[in-house]
């Protein structure tokens, strides 16, 4: 368990102190009532956050009440708000004139009187303290000024920085009086971005914010989103990292005694996961994000029980309990693949327990092979038997796998297995195959829509994908993000067969990742400035070849009637890309996603991006050789022997086309697995031969054959030879 960060903050002010220890001693509030989290689907696609308990509000009262008098206050007026706000070039004066004499009454004079209520806030930092601002693109709010102000707080003397928490306390702590307005939403917005709130000692304040924005009704959630993606990167990623460290604080703290005790703060850990998400949902919708989704991840949950996690949100409808799953994009992948892992061993498990208890109850003797998926395929007719074998053992497949070669003596201790999904991947992904097309300008295989009788062969595909995720190998597959996010839609499969499977929204962008050169020139067709109609001469209809006859196909009735013009070519373009990326492909992807989803038929597949479906498939792209040295084991060598000692210089000064080629040759894969370099078990082992021989990789156990060279310029042009050479599976 990593150790929590200790606080950097000084002492806390008395108004805190006073807060926290009320909170410690108060009535224990109820555990809110949490819906669970809309399935986790594409992450480009924005959706609804959960709604809120009726109850909440009430509760937050009742909290709150209970905090000590001294920091209550009457409700005033609303005071009469100045027409013209402090300008940042007045604040910087003021601030400067501070730090130069030692006079830091107008410094402090303006924090009381900004933060005193929710009204001043809105008078101190409002672009225009007439203007309403009520849309929802503009927050009103003079972002500049704010942070300047928020820049300059924490080096400002203690007693400005305590009057500023005691301000906040009050203002959250006056009586609602109806709905929210557009003044108050701006009043969350800023004091969100409060510096303060990083130091622990301010926490319990902090949560109170959380909570109150929280609850708020979703039209008003729909507006702090709108203005949280407008925010800088740099201010955005500070609001995220600040709300992952306060739950990880909250999970595992470093001084226990600073907060109240867990039980009686139930609530902080939801309110914090709730502002997340809308942090999140800001975050998708930009394009491209302000932030990597991977930046959401929070690392400490990987030592809390995921499972336990998992199981409270299956049984939501009988708890009501909070779980971290309503928020999947808080959990790692490493920890999804730990809980989708667990999850279908013990789908196995039930299933080889069934097998066991219906031999039993027939009298006959068991059979320890009946708790595996046992495959036997012959080389000479590898997909054929496969696809045999994986048909009559449907029942079976969430079993572990073991493969056997028909005519080949040896146990398949996880090598053989390796070597049958890296064969059978390399066959059928053959152009000569013709059940994917392979673009050289993306680098990735797409569905061919050639039609055909009999789909089975890419259900076999998916097949294989869905075992290769509960069966920990990384594939090399090369298929764009488009695939993972058409195969999440819908993440489990309907009851009903008459609703289609696999279709998903697809952009313009989507079809780049594919077909670049078509994409680029439909952009052109859009931004064209002449006569559309006359100039291109296109209608509603698209030609393919298939098996060397070209066909036609109308992107809506009529379409060959209809031309393209100005007005209409965006929904030309749309139906274009429809038709390649769905319609086209249709009975192709559904087999291939029914296949998928025959092994992986699980709610935790809820969890996931389609991003992490690709890096559960085959692996992550960023390589650590570093990483991979510190876990590499040795058989022949140790790692101070001059050959070993040579190779890692040698494989750290590679370029990364140089290191992805190593990777390629030793392993199957240019790709890491989640759970990074060490779960590649990379071995490099003393090949007893002339050092005139090229280095020799066994993929299906990552291991790497090695002569002794007496030299490095020897060794690194032998293995620039080797890995330049060949197609992954070594030279023997």
């Amino acid at each position: 368990m990593s150790e929590a960060a200790r606080d950097p903050s000084p002492g806390a002010s008395p108004a805190v102190a006073a807060a926290a220890s009320e909170e410690k001693k108060g009535k224990e509030p109820e555990r809110e009532k949490l819906p669970p989290v809309v399935p986790a689907g594409a992450a480009a696609v924005v959706r609804d956050l959960p709604p809120i308990c009726l109850d909440v509000r009430q509760k937050q009262r009742m909290s709150m009440d209970a905090l000590p008098s001294e920091v209550k206050v009457p409700a005033l007026p609303e005071p009469t708000l100045p027409s013209q706000p402090k300008s940042v070039k007045d604040f910087e004066e003021d601030l400067e004139k501070a730090e130069s004499t030692g006079n830091w009454k107008t410094i402090h004079t303006f924090y009381i009187t900004a933060f005193d209520s929710f009204p001043e806030l809105n008078a101190a930092f409002k672009k225009d303290a007439t203007a309403s601002f009520d849309t929802i693109e503009d927050s009103g709010v003079n972002a500049d000024l704010v942070n300047a102000v928020f820049d300059a707080l924490l080096n400002t003397p203690q007693d400005i920085q305590k009057s500023v928490l005691k301000g906040i306390i009050n203002s959250l702590l006056r009586e609602w009086k109806g709905p929210r307005t557009k003044d108050d939403l701006r009043a969350y917005f800023i004091l969100l971005q409060n510096p303060q709130f990083n130091i622990t000692s301010t926490y319990v304040i902090y949560a109170h914010l959380l909570r109150q924005i929280a609850t708020l009704v979703e039209a008003d959630h729909h507006f702090l989103v709108h203005w949280l993606k407008k925010l800088s990167q740099k201010k955005f990623k500070q609001l995220v990292e600040r709300l992952l460290q306060f739950i990880s604080l909250r999970l595992f703290p470093a001084k226990p005694e600073e907060f109240p005790p867990l039980t009686k703060c139930s609530w902080w850990i939801p309110s914090a996961s709730k502002v997340l998400a809308l942090l999140n949902t800001a975050n998708n919708l930009i394009h491209p994000p302000l932030i990597p989704y991977t930046d959401f991840y929070n690392s400490t949950l990987d030592h809390i029980d995921l499972m336990e996690e998992y199981h409270t949100w299956q049984s939501f409808g009988n708890s009501h309990r909070f779980s971290f799953c309503q928020y999947p994009f808080v959990i790692s992948i490493a920890a999804k693949k730990i809980i989708i892992q667990r999850d279908s061993e013990q789908q196995m498990i039930s299933i080889a327990r069934q097998s066991l208890v219906d031999k039993v109850s027939r009298r006959q003797r068991p059979d320890m092979n009946m708790l595996f998926l046992n495959m036997k395929v012959r080389r000479t007719h590898l997909v054929s038997d496969s696809l045999d074998e994986l048909t009559r053992k449907r029942a079976d497949l969430k079993k572990k796998l073991k493969v056997t070669f028909v005519g080949e003596a040896g146990l398949d201790m996880g090598g053989l297995t390796k070597e049958w999904f890296l064969l059978l991947i390399r066959q059928i992904f053959h152009p000569d195959y013709g059940m994917f097309t392979y673009h050289k300008d993306s680098n990735c295989h797409w569905f061919s829509s050639f039609k055909c009788d009999n789909y089975s062969e890419f259900r076999l595909v998916g097949i294989l994908m869905g075992l290769a995720v509960y069966n920990s190998i990384t594939l090399d597959i090369r298929f764009p993000p488009c695939c993972y996010k058409k195969l999440l839609s819908p993440p489990i499969v309907p009851s009903d067969q008459n609703i289609p499977v696999g279709i998903c929204s697809v952009t313009i962008d989507d079809l780049c990742q594919i077909m670049p050169e078509l994409a680029h020139g439909l952009k052109e067709l859009l931004s064209y400035e002449g006569n559309v109609e006359e100039d291109f001469y296109s209608t509603f209809q698209v030609f393919q070849e298939e098996f060397g006859i070209i066909k036609s196909y109308n992107l809506k009735p009529g379409g060959d009637k209809i031309p393209v013009t100005n007005q209409n070519r965006r929904e030309y373009v749309q139906l274009y890309t429809d038709f390649l990326l769905n319609k086209s492909i249709y009975k192709q992807f559904a087999a291939f996603y029914c296949g998928f989803h025959s092994v992986c038929a699980s709610n935790a597949l809820m969890l996931l991006r389609p991003e992490e479906v690709e890096i559960l498939v085959c692996g992550s792209p960023e390589l650590d050789m570093h990483a991979l040295q510190r876990s590499t084991q040795y058989d022949g060598y140790a790692k101070t022997d001059p050959t070993i000692r040579y190779f890692w210089d040698v494989v750290l000064g590679f370029p990364l086309d140089l290191q992805k080629k190593l990777l390629h040759f030793t392993t199957g894969s240019d790709r890491v697995p989640v759970g990074g370099m060490a779960d590649l078990n990379f071995k490099i082992s003393k090949n007893e031969t002339s050092t005139n021989w090229l280095p020799v990789a066994h993929t299906c156990f990552n291991q790497l054959c090695l002569p002794p060279y007496k030299s490095k310029k020897d060794l690194k042009q032998k293995l620039i030879i080797g890995i330049s050479n060949s197609e992954g599976f070594g030279l023997e």
